[in-house]
């Protein structure tokens, strides 16, 4: 295992943004698909989670290779009522098609107090927060959920994955506070952080991924074997162990997956992969659902005690007095302001990756760094 912590650069966002978009454009996606997702993917840097921005650009390429992904058609609605719309995402990838379904449910909940936006046909979308904060910047609830094509996840007693991280996250609107955002994967840890951590050459913590014998995985690079090579092994569910704490995790990330993706009618991993073939898309599943606090309350008075309900957990005395009590989507948030000052860290094993992408497609490498 590598001990060490590989070098980053530390590169401003708008470049990373012209290097994702030089990327897409490349591939000849089509202008106003790109735009927006890589303003998502930068946005998911920005809140430091690596393992969804741009070191997902590796995983898009072999999509685009396999002929799984169509880079030109926009989504289209297939179904729609006041409260409701299902979306087809057309095979594309999946931030457009979210964004659109995001907005789309906020735009019928302000009308109507509730709204909810199924997707089907899509491919990954990033991370979910990116979603929800859409809900909450336009003073509404947001809750997003959605399928995973991975199959990562060993679920209680088991030995082999059958399910994928299959992520959650909510938001909610305040007025004196940052807005709460929990934004989570329904195992121990999301999959991609599996990657974040080879790619630094750091140790993996004990309970996040078990082998076949349910033994724990420490070392970055056998979980990147376990989660793409081996049968058996994978990732724990939420709470790890013990056994209850873990039932529960593996029951949320169903749940998870009966709204993102049997409600939407898109496939379960597990039995696309008996029928799939190469060039077939993955047929993920999002859901989003907005809710107006307006239609419960008088107006501004859940933000308010929202921000009473925070302002005492940010009152709570720390254990730790240099490490105050936060709330959801602090740290997120706390980091974007790190970034947006000092850059988005590209580590010396990405910036490779990217650079040769930039190669193989013809676009500019634009990040910097030594070769």
């Amino acid at each position: 295992m590598n001990q060490s912590v590989s070098h980053a650069l530390r590169v401003p966002a708008d470049r990373v943004r012209e290097q994702i978009l030089g990327v897409l454009h490349a591939w000849n996606m089509a202008p106003d698909l790109a735009a927006t997702t890589a303003k998502l993917m930068v946005e998911t840097d920005l809140f430091g989670v690596d393992s969804h921005g741009i070191s997902m650009m590796m995983t898009y390429e072999q999509r685009m290779q396999e002929g799984k992904l169509d880079l030109r058609t926009p989504p289209k609605v297939e179904r729609e009522t006041a409260c409701t719309a299902m979306v087809n995402g057309m095979a594309g990838l999946g931030h457009s098609v979210s964004a659109f379904a995001m907005n789309l449910a906020v735009d019928k909940a302000l009308a109507a107090g509730v709204g909810i936006v199924g997707v089907r046909n899509s491919h990954h979308f990033g991370a979910a927060g990116v979603y929800a904060r859409i809900a909450a910047r336009r003073g509404v609830i947001g809750l997003v959920t959605s399928a995973t094509r991975g199959v990562t996840m060993v679920p209680t007693r088991g030995s082999v994955p059958v399910l994928g991280t299959n992520p959650l996250a909510f938001a909610a609107p305040t007025k004196r506070n940052r807005p709460f955002v929990l934004d989570m994967a329904t195992t121990t840890t999301a999959a991609g952080k599996i990657k974040v951590h080879d790619l630094n050459g750091r140790p993996l913590p004990a309970g996040w991924m078990v082998d076949g014998e349910g033994r724990p995985v420490t070392d970055a690079a056998e979980g990147m074997e376990v989660l793409q090579k081996r049968p058996e092994g994978g990732l724990t569910p939420l709470g790890g162990t013990p056994e209850m704490a873990s039932h529960k995790g593996y029951g949320l990330a169903m749940m998870v997956h009966i709204l993102g993706g049997t409600l939407v009618g898109s496939s379960f991993s597990p039995i696309r992969n008996r029928t799939q073939k190469p060039t077939d898309p993955d047929d993920l599943g999002h859901f989003f659902m907005a809710l107006d606090p307006k239609a419960f309350r008088e107006d501004g008075a859940f933000e308010e005690d929202l921000d009473d309900a925070i302002d005492v957990l940010h009152a709570t005395p720390p254990a730790d007095p240099a490490k105050p009590v936060l709330v959801a989507g602090d740290p997120e948030e706390e980091e974007r302001e790190r970034r947006l000052r000092h850059g988005i860290p590209i580590p010396a094993a990405l910036d490779r990756h990217i650079r040769a992408i930039c190669e193989r497609c013809g676009a500019s490498y634009v990040l910097g760094g030594a070769a």
